[in-house]
């Protein structure tokens, strides 16, 4: 006889981060493939048959940017931001706990406002009717996915202060041990 254990209850904002990081990690995977296609098919065609794309820095520049700011809430959910843990050590686990909170706290804060500003850039930026130079797609779309990005960003953030993940086992600090770092 088996014993099974019921699937542990995930929280609402776990399974909406579980959602995101399944459609931006979707989302950034095709953008890498087309971007690998694209430079490929531009050597081949500027290198080999002197027949280079038309339009293909412009395209680059717009998946790459819709790739670094698709990935952004992914690395700010996965806690894979650079980070320095030279002051963790010096707390416990409830120091290292609220430390975290208020690093994510600030984030947030400074994400949203950020995302604000973009927004308005967005706004002005649409509002001029502003288009790639060569393939004459318009930019506005684009700034405004960033800001939503940022935005969501913000809110990733904010959100682990309310619900933040278990605090890392950092190793105590130890003067007279010398590190390997």
């Amino acid at each position: 006889m088996t014993s099974q254990t019921p699937p542990a209850a995930t929280s609402p904002p776990a399974e909406v981060g579980v959602w995101l990081d399944r459609a931006l990690g979707a989302a950034a995977a095709v953008l890498l493939f087309c971007l690998m296609a694209l430079t490929t098919a531009d050597v081949i065609g500027r290198y080999i048959f002197n027949w280079p794309l038309r339009g293909a820095f412009e395209l680059t520049e717009l998946m790459l940017l819709t790739l670094i700011f698709a990935g952004l809430p992914l690395a700010s959910r996965a806690d894979e931001h650079v980070t320095l843990d030279f002051i963790d050590m010096l707390f416990g686990d409830n120091g290292r706990l609220l430390l975290r909170r208020l690093v994510d706290l600030i984030c947030g804060l400074l994400f949203l406002g950020l995302a604000w500003r973009v927004w308005i850039k967005a706004g002005k930026i649409a509002g001029y009717g502003d288009t790639t130079e060569v393939l004459r797609i318009p930019v506005g779309p684009f700034v405004y996915f960033m800001a939503v990005m940022v935005a969501i960003t913000g809110i990733l953030h904010l959100t682990k202060v309310i619900f933040p993940a278990p605090p890392r086992g950092a190793v105590p600090f130890d003067p007279n041990k010398p590190t390997t770092t």
